[in-house]
């Protein structure tokens, strides 16, 4: 293996452990919600910085590696790739700290519903997640398409719960600073999976060469 190689492999592994912190984070910020659990969510917030100094490093390894090795071809994608995929990573975990941070209000007053839907929503963009950098480091293209075709699940989640919520809002006025905390969090869930969605779109390119983003998917069809 050349020290190109063996550099490739270490930005790689940076990428990776870099999505396993932000895994984490989504996690960890639902369960501080649904565990009442305020030292969860203080310690997602405190984290934070370790996120975003991965994301620095990172762009600097990828652009040291393109003034000094000069790639070509696949390894100047990964590497512009790589580039991409850590800035959606560390938007993530900006968002994992809104969670944390309704969390910490939302914990301190009354229950107004059990969370079901919110913990749903977790998993299935953590999942997305997981699945997205499997196949940015496989080159599998047919997970990532499958990562981008999971996001109307959680556009649909999203929707039940803004219904239920604004019934909650009509019956009892009262509920209306609890209810839009608990919105939020649907809503950067929601954006924590599209952050998911654009990952595996940069794995598709870095599998084919090929941009998809804002085209319609294979199994989209075409849109009005």
């Amino acid at each position: 293996m050349s020290i190109f190689d063996e550099e490739l492999l270490r930005l790689k592994e940076k990428v990776l452990v870099m999505g396993s912190m932000v895994e984490n984070a989504i996690k960890d910020s639902v369960r501080a919600l649904v565990d009442r659990d305020n030292d969860l969510a203080r310690s997602i917030i405190e984290k934070d910085h370790q996120i975003n100094m991965f994301d620095i490093q990172i762009d600097e390894e990828c652009i040291r590696l393109i003034a000094l090795m000069q790639p070509k071809a696949s390894d100047l994608r990964f590497i512009t790739t790589a580039m991409k995929i850590t800035t959606d990573l560390e938007r993530m975990g900006d968002l994992a700290v809104n969670i944390a941070h309704r969390a910490l209000e939302l914990n301190e007053e009354p229950l107004l519903k059990p969370y079901i839907d919110i913990p749903r929503m977790r998993e299935i963009a953590q999942g997305m997640t997981r699945d997205a950098l499997d196949a940015f480091v496989k080159g599998d293209k047919k997970l990532a398409m499958d990562v981008i075709m999971r996001d109307d699940e959680i556009d649909d989640l999203r929707n039940e719960i803004q219904k239920e919520l604004i019934y909650f809002m009509i019956q009892d006025p009262s509920t209306v600073t609890r209810a839009m905390k608990i919105s939020f969090i649907a809503k950067n869930l929601e954006r924590i999976a599209d952050h998911a969605t654009n990952i595996a779109e940069m794995a598709i390119y870095l599998a084919a060469g090929k941009m998809i983003r804002h085209m319609p998917h294979p199994e989209e069809g075409s849109k009005e």
